[in-house]
């Protein structure tokens, strides 16, 4: 008799890191093609250069450190389209390609590859983004009018290459309209178009349906829980309503901006949110209440990005925290101390 001696772990799942990144990638079907109906095809262009980009950079990091190549690992095409639809419809080509090779050669790979970065790659290179080009990357353009004939869908094409031309359109995302800071009251606001996403703001964040359908898809396939995204988003909408003491700010919160992509396919990022049930609830009640501050009290019309970064630094303390001991319990120094006398 032979016995097979191996290291932990020793149960064994049919997931795989493969079949997850392309479930995820899936599921990011839905509002990329809603992004095209919305704003035409210059997003979906956005969206192939920042996804080529990714899986480009990590092949090149790849072979640079003589390293397997991991792009058949699906990671990298789901950072690239992930900050792709993060993008306002009408940045400059470069942006897209700037960003991708950031998240992958800065946040990712130099940390150590998938599973070892310390940040989602893909908000940690939008933030890296509005800081570089913050004009660029708070200029968004209303949705185009397909009543007009099929070459709408190329409408911005031509002031999507420079600066320059991207100010000849720009309008402002609904966020920055709703009355959300301090002081500020609710304005006319169409929750219908919110939800459908015919609205301006970032090329797959405003059509809340089409998040949900992919969300949708990510519980059925069991590759995310409801805890972190529910918890994250009824957060926002109850404490947003709450500090304006008005009911009709809830469903605005909780559709417009990047809250239900950053809630759904961000925030539960495996890497980097909790392990703990009790760590993914403090967790994301926090990624809640600091989205909300920001939304209200600082300048940025937006907080979901920089929400996540902060919460994403403090998953190693929250799991610390929240994670048992493997075997039992710690026994508390009074009751230790007790029994060391009754013993004596």
């Amino acid at each position: 008799m032979s016995y097979l001696v191996s290291t932990s772990p020793h149960l064994s799942t049919p997931k795989t890191t493969k079949n997850i990144m392309r479930d995820v990638f899936i599921a990011l079907i839905p509002t990329t093609i809603a992004s095209m109906f919305i704003f035409g095809f210059y997003p979906i262009l956005i969206c192939l250069l920042s996804t080529t980009s990714a899986v480009l950079a990590e092949f090149l990091f790849n072979k640079m450190r003589k390293q397997d190549v991991t792009i058949g690992d699906w990671s990298a095409a789901v950072t690239g389209l992930l900050l792709g639809l993060n993008l306002p419809p009408v940045v400059p080509f470069y942006v897209p390609i700037v960003g991708s090779f950031f998240a992958i050669w800065v946040v990712k790979c130099l940390f150590g590859g998938l599973g070892k970065n310390f940040a989602n790659p893909a908000i940690t290179a939008r933030i890296f983004l509005v800081l570089s080009w913050g004009t660029l990357m708070t200029t968004y353009v209303e949705p185009i009018d397909l009543s007009k004939g099929f070459m709408e869908m190329f409408k911005y094409f031509p002031v999507s290459m420079t600066a320059e031309s991207i100010q000849t359109v720009a309008g402002a995302t609904p966020i920055a309209n709703l009355g959300f800071k301090a002081g500020q009251t609710i304005t006319s606001v169409d929750n219908l178009s919110l939800f459908l996403g015919t609205t301006a703001g970032s090329a797959g964040e405003v059509s809340a349906l089409a998040l949900l359908i992919g969300a949708v898809y990510l519980f059925v396939r069991k590759v995310i829980k409801p805890t972190i995204p529910v918890i994250y988003i009824l957060t926002v909408g109850l404490l947003t309503m709450a500090i304006k003491g008005d009911a009709s700010y809830f469903l605005p919160s909780i559709l417009s901006g990047g809250l239900m992509i950053g809630a759904i396919f961000m925030a539960t990022d495996y890497t980097t949110s909790p392990n703990t049930k009790l760590g993914q609830i403090i967790y994301a009640l926090m990624l809640g209440i600091l989205t909300t501050m920001f939304r209200l009290y600082s300048t940025l019309p937006e907080g979901v990005s920089f929400a996540i970064l902060l919460m994403n630094i403090c998953t190693p303390l929250i799991d610390k925290w929240t994670i048992p001991h493997p075997f039992g319990y710690k026994r508390p120094v009074k009751e230790k101390n007790k029994k060391e006398k009754e013993v004596a």
